[in-house]
């Protein structure tokens, strides 16, 4: 006889509160704790590459910057190569983390990281994807973190050809996914959780 399955109800989400900075970023706060925030320093010594610097602000409906957001990235190197045990490609750079967390500041809202100018991975296909970074979105009011990515506008022929860019429904959007050059391995991105210029996200 076939048993009855008693499913457990899923829990309901929750914010991330007013306090994920304590809890993810504690030197952030003030706090002295593990000798420095996880995610800090993406370069842990001499890289391959291009170094950037991606700066931006998360606004909300109202463009508002919030100023308790946290985003974390994950990239591959420069040669498009993820620092993972499951990496079969070839040898990641040593001295490249591709993970890192950057808290909003408290009085501007901005976030900032130092990393490197991502190579092209492949897509499950096999074609090859334009240079882009993987972003996680986290506040005060929202219940789930939101997912979305970094391309660069100076790579008009990779986004061109990048199999998610090309999917995109309506491609007025696409350049709310676009980092800005802004100067000499500088780039701007700044992600709008909602209105006229709501950065596209990604159900992960």
């Amino acid at each position: 006889m076939v048993q009855k399955l008693e499913y457990l109800r899923e829990s309901p989400s929750q914010t991330a509160g007013p306090y994920v900075h304590i809890g993810c970023m504690p030197n952030f706060t003030g706090i002295d704790a593990y000798g420095g925030d996880l995610g800090t320093h993406m370069k842990t010594g001499p890289v391959q590459g291009q170094e950037i610097t991606i700066t931006g602000i998360v606004y909300d409906g109202m463009n508002t910057p919030l100023r308790d957001a946290m985003i974390e990235i994950w990239q591959p190197d420069a040669a498009g190569l993820f620092p993972s045990a499951n990496e079969t490609r070839g040898q990641p750079d040593p001295n490249f983390t591709g993970w890192g967390r950057s808290p909003g500041d408290s009085s501007t809202g901005e976030f900032a990281f130092h990393t490197v100018k991502p190579g092209a991975v492949p897509y499950p296909d096999g074609r090859m994807q334009a240079p882009h970074i993987t972003a996680w979105v986290v506040a005060r009011g929202i219940n789930i973190g939101l997912h979305t990515r970094i391309y660069f506008e100076d790579e008009v022929d990779s986004n061109a050809a990048d199999p998610i860019l090309s999917r995109i429904e309506h491609p007025s959007r696409i350049p709310t996914l676009l980092a800005k050059k802004t100067g000499e391995g500088a780039y701007r991105f700044d992600i709008y959780l909602q209105g006229p210029n709501e950065t596209i996200f990604f159900d992960i």
